[in-house]
């Protein structure tokens, strides 16, 4: 009986403590930033990037706005993620984000020659 009463309250105590680190963990996430330009460093406006996870293969894609800048959030830290834009049928290089990039925010810029 003492030890159901010792269980029971130790569970108690580290239950919510190990679903609070749980959920601050799954929160949580890489977050992928940059901006798209040209060849003279000017955004170029409704460019799409095309970020894929290696792993799954699936595609995420955002088209960017007036400043040429956009954001992946809650992207995996244990997987590698590749990305590049298009822009009136130009690319850009294709760049990876390392699963050993320990970095929470990660900057990669892309620039197009689209002329």
């Amino acid at each position: 009986m003492k030890y159901r009463i010792v269980f029971a309250t130790l569970w108690l105590i580290l239950l919510p403590i190990t679903a609070f680190s749980y959920s601050k963990n799954t929160e949580t996430g890489r977050l992928l930033t940059g901006k798209v330009t040209d060849k003279s460093g000017q955004p170029l406006r409704d460019a799409v990037i095309y970020l894929t996870n290696t792993r799954t293969k699936a595609i995420k894609t955002y088209i960017v706005g007036q400043d040429g800048v956009f954001r992946f959030p809650g992207l995996s830290m244990s997987v590698d993620y590749e990305v590049f834009a298009q822009y009136k049928g130009h690319k850009s290089d294709t760049k990876t984000v390392s699963q050993f990039d320990n970095r929470q925010q990660v900057t990669i810029n892309l620039q197009i020659d689209a002329t």
